[in-house]
């Protein structure tokens, strides 16, 4: 098989539509712009899916490129405009043809539409753009969805960085909680957990008083530093 590709198939776009569910709620939760976190050229140059297409999709629309030859055109002309070299232009076809290890005939073929990628042609030149594999030749929604799936992953770090600095503000702030301190040292579940275990209200009455006292003298203690 030359050509080694598969042949188009209809792209489900269920999975998509809860990725973006998925990323809008972490986005609310952590009060980022839904603008931001969609942006439509930045998940253009993560997916390779044009712009245009991108914002239909994401509305729930039908859209993308179902030519598997015009979508390699399409993301490798992304890839040729969007990572350029250090000084801001782009890599020549004889620089790709050199950092894909084919011949400078057989890059301007691909680059010109005028030869169908092999399934290896595709992986060298993803290589030589540094993409992830399957970048090039990706149905449009899959590779939205890819793309979007990278996003929830650094919101969900983001996230739980959150929950981590919270929990050591509430540390820090036990500190200076003479009652916050005493449970926390305590551990005012085992303390419930044990008080529910007495056999009479009368019993548990002398756990209350034993705390009071205890409160109090902690926070006698602190009057007095």
């Amino acid at each position: 098989m030359t050509d080694g590709f598969p042949a188009p198939v209809a792209v489900a776009t269920v999975p998509l539509a809860a990725t973006v569910a998925r990323v809008a709620d972490l986005a609310d939760k952590l009060g980022r712009d839904q603008g931001e976190v969609f942006d439509l050229r930045r998940l253009s140059e993560a997916s390779g899916v044009p712009a245009d297409v991108v914002k239909a999709l994401l509305e729930g629309r039908p859209a993308g490129e179902p030519d598997l030859q015009a979508r390699f055109l399409q993301r490798l002309d992304l890839l040729r405009r969007t990572r350029v070299k250090p000084n801001g232009r782009r890599y020549t076809q004889q620089e790709i043809a050199d950092g894909a290890a084919m011949s400078r005939q057989q890059a301007g073929a691909l680059i010109n539409g005028d030869r169908r990628p092999t399934m290896e042609h595709c992986d060298a030149i993803q290589r030589f753009f540094g993409v992830h594999a399957g970048f090039l030749t990706a149905h449009d929604a899959d590779a939205l969805n890819d793309a979007l799936l990278r996003t929830e992953q650094q919101l969900l770090q983001d996230f739980a960085d959150r929950e981590r600095e919270r929990e050591r503000e509430a540390a820090a702030g036990a500190d200076d909680d003479p009652l916050a301190r005493l449970l926390q040292n305590h551990g005012v579940r085992g303390i419930a957990w044990r008080a529910a275990q007495l056999p009479s209200d009368k019993h548990r009455d002398k756990v209350t008083e034993w705390l009071d006292m205890l409160l109090e003298s902690v926070q006698r203690n602190e009057v007095e530093k």
